[in-house]
């Protein structure tokens, strides 16, 4: 008959294999989510995502208008102005007609032509913004292509 001295174990039950549970895992995950959602939010935008969502933005906009000059037949001018951006030859309340951050700024000329031709020439914008004056992105097209969102020089 097999005793119980220290260091035997009886032969009728497994020795059971030490590790951790799943729940103890998904915590230990959770944690390290919130942890690492906490370090994100806490990051400051640098001026370069504003921009970037400005741009894609305005690109989206302005292929809007230019669909809408395309479909109604009627000659549409995007142009900036120290308020925002209006687009001429649609009706009010159309599309926005307000910048996301309102220090948002175009550099060079703020005036496009978006159609109703389906090609039009040529065409960019430069936004900025005056708290990272280094930063800029331009949004353009070739005539043929839709306007999309470029490193600017």
């Amino acid at each position: 008959m097999p005793t119980l001295a220290a260091g035997n174990r009886p032969l009728w039950r497994p020795q059971r294999l030490r590790g951790f549970t799943l729940l103890e895992l998904l915590v230990v995950l959770a944690i390290v989510g919130l942890a690492m959602a906490g370090v994100a939010l806490a990051l400051r935008d640098n001026g370069g995502a504003l921009l970037e969502r400005e741009g894609e933005r305005l690109a989206a906009l302005l292929e809007a208008g230019r669909a809408q000059s395309r479909a109604s037949g009627v000659a549409v001018r995007w142009r900036a102005d120290g308020q925002g951006f209006h687009f001429d030859g649609l009706p009010e309340k159309t599309l926005p007609t307000q910048w996301l951050d309102a220090q948002t700024q175009v550099r060079g000329t703020g005036q496009l032509w978006l159609g109703p031709e389906p090609l039009i020439g040529p065409q960019q914008v430069t936004l900025a913004h005056p708290s990272w004056p280094e930063r800029s992105v331009r949004v353009a097209t070739d005539g043929l292509r839709p306007f999309t969102l470029e490193a600017a020089p």
